[in-house]
């Protein structure tokens, strides 16, 4: 059985999210312990070493084993019923190949490390709070790869849906 060539696109995408995400969260945990930050722009972004047990954002925290199930699930559904997203046309082929590589990549950590690890933090200091209190910084949730290629994945799959399903026919009109 060969892959299609639109099949072949998406799993090639894939493996290269997977491969970065994977790559660059081992280069974290090898220089930093964990809980560790360095701070790359003080005052705005920190390289972290944080691990997340749960969904986006922290939601449903220390749920990691019903986390992994759900994805393996929803890994699975996205690729049988794949042709749904227009996977013969690249935008939806890049589309499925950002969430599948992501969906591996924070799978994979689940599976072997039990939290998915997350190392970019953004962030910005509140002027006039006391520097060792937690109200001291409003930052976004850290992430990682993965999370960025689902975000972009998914973004991109809703940016899709809002086209016409017959351009030529809504010209006709």
């Amino acid at each position: 059985m060969t892959l299609r060539d639109h099949d072949r696109k998406i799993a090639t995408l894939a493996l290269v999210v997977f491969l970065l995400d994977q790559v660059t969260k081992l280069l974290v945990v090898r220089v930093l312990g964990f809980n560790e930050d360095y701070p790359v722009i003080p005052g705005f972004f920190r390289l972290v070493y944080w691990g997340n047990t749960g969904a986006a954002w922290s939601l449903f925290h220390g749920n990691n084993t019903a986390l992994a199930c759900l994805a393996a699930v929803a890994l699975f559904a996205l690729i049988w019923k794949r042709h749904h997203f227009e996977p013969h046309r690249l935008p939806g082929q890049i589309a499925l190949g950002l969430i599948f590589g992501g969906i591996l990549g924070n799978l994979l950590d689940r599976i072997r490390v039990n939290h998915v690890i997350d190392f970019l933090y953004f962030y910005v200091e509140r002027r006039g709070v006391l520097p060792s209190t937690q109200e001291a910084e409003a930052g976004f949730p850290a992430f990682n790869v993965a999370d960025s290629a689902i975000c972009m994945g998914v973004g991109l799959l809703f940016l899709l849906s809002l086209r016409p399903e017959n351009p030529q026919k809504e010209l006709s009109q």
